[in-house]
C-alpha cells in the first residue's frame, strides 16, 4: 500500500525543516523529501539569524534534521519528480514509488545562475558574494567591485558603500546610456567608479580574488582592475515545477515566477503550500524559517477543523 502522511514537505532547507518541526510537535505525520541541493552551499557562514550568526549552512541543516527526527519527522533523500492531486496529492519519488499526502508544502527555493565570466562561478561565496547583509561585514572596508547584470546593479552598488568606500561599478554588459541622471548623480555622491567596458575574467592568486580584467586588446591583454571583492547579482531561477504542474497561480516579478498565496503560504491549489524562496525571491534564511513555521501551523489548523467537521457530518 502506498504510505500515506498528513503532510509531505518538498525540500530539506530553512522552510521545509520549519514546516516539519512544527508538524512534528502537532504530531502530525510528516515526511521530508529533500534532493540535498540547498542554495547557501558555496558559502562558509550564514549571518543575519538571531542566535546562529556565523553558523555554517551546513551544521544549520543537520541541527534541523536532528531537531524534526525527536518529533517523529521522516526524511528520505530523493527527489519528487511529479505530483498529482485527486483529493491527496500523489507524490511520486525519482527512487521508485510514491506517497499520498493530504497537505504539500513546496520548499524547494531556487538556485542561482552566474553570468558567464571566467573565474567568477570559482570565488563564488567566497569572495565574490551576492548579498551585503549575508556577507558585508566579513569584506567590510576592502577594495569592492560590483559586477552589473542588469540596471538593479546601481541599487547594489550604492548599498555595498555602507560596508566599503572604495567601490567600482563594472558595467559589464550594461550599456553606459542606460545609466539616469539619477543613478549618476547618487553614485557620484557615494563616491563609486562607473568603469564602462565588458568583464572578460576574474582574477585569483593564492586561493584569493585579486582583480578583474576587461576585455580590450590582445587576448589576457585588458586593463586589471585590482579588487578584493566583487559583488554580483546572480539571475534567480525559482524551482516551481511543482506548483506549475499542479496549476498553483503564478505571478511576475522581475526575479522570476512565484506563487500567489495567502500571508499563510497557501496557494491557489486547496492544501498546496509555498515557503521560503518557493514563495518569493528575498527571503533569507531567518525569513525562510518563519515562512515555514507559519505554514506548518496553519496546517494543522486546516487539518484539525477538517476533521473535525468531517466527523461531524457522519
Amino acid at each position: 500500500m502506498t504510505e500515506r502522511y498528513e503532510a509531505v514537505v518538498v525540500g530539506g532547507g530553512a522552510a521545509g525543516l520549519s514546516a516539519a518541526l512544527v508538524l512534528g510537535r502537532a504530531r502530525r505525520r510528516t515526511l521530508v523529501v529533500d534532493a540535498g541541493e540547498p542554495r547557501n552551499a558555496p558559502s562558509a557562514h550564514m549571518q543575519g539569524y538571531l542566535s546562529r550568526d556565523g553558523m555554517s549552512p551546513a551544521e544549520f541543516l543537520a541541527a534541523g534534521r536532528e531537531e524534526i527526527a525527536r518529533y517523529g519527522v521522516e526524511l528520505v533523500r530523493d527527489r519528487v519528480v511529479d505530483a498529482t492531486r485527486d483529493g491527496d496529492f500523489t507524490v511520486r519519488l525519482a527512487g521508485g514509488g510514491a506517497v499520498l499526502a493530504r497537505h504539500l508544502v513546496v520548499a524547494t527555493g531556487l538556485k542561482d545562475e552566474l553570468p558567464p565570466v571566467p573565474g567568477l562561478a570559482e570565488r563564488f561565496g567566497r569572495d565574490v558574494v551576492h548579498c551585503p547583509y549575508c556577507h558585508g561585514w566579513e569584506v567590510r572596508d576592502r577594495a569592492t567591485g560590483v559586477l552589473a547584470t542588469s540596471a538593479l546593479s546601481v541599487h547594489q552598488a550604492l548599498m555595498v558603500t555602507q560596508w566599503s568606500k572604495d567601490v567600482r561599478l563594472f558595467l559589464h554588459q550594461v550599456p553606459e546610456a542606460e545609466l539616469t541622471d539619477d543613478d549618476r548623480r547618487r553614485l557620484a555622491t557615494a563616491g563609486v567608479e562607473v568603469v564602462p567596458g565588458e568583464v572578460a575574467e576574474v582574477l585569483a592568486e593564492d586561493d584569493r580574488l585579486t582583480g578583474v580584467r576587461l576585455t580590450g586588446g590582445a587576448p589576457g591583454r585588458g586593463a586589471v582592475h585590482e579588487r578584493e571583492v566583487l559583488y554580483v547579482a546572480p539571475r534567480a531561477v525559482p524551482r516551481n515545477e511543482l506548483l506549475v504542474r499542479l496549476g498553483a497561480a503564478l505571478r511576475e516579478t522581475p526575479f522570476g515566477s512565484y506563487p500567489v498565496t495567502d500571508e499563510r503560504g497557501l496557494t491557489s491549489v486547496p492544501g498546496l503550500w509555498a515557503a521560503g524562496n518557493a514563495s518569493g525571491f528575498a527571503e533569507q534564511v531567518v525569513n525562510a524559517a518563519s515562512r515555514g513555521y507559519r505554514a506548518g501551523a496553519a496546517i494543522n489548523g486546516e487539518l484539525l477543523f477538517a476533521d473535525l467537521d468531517a466527523g461531524a457530518q457522519v
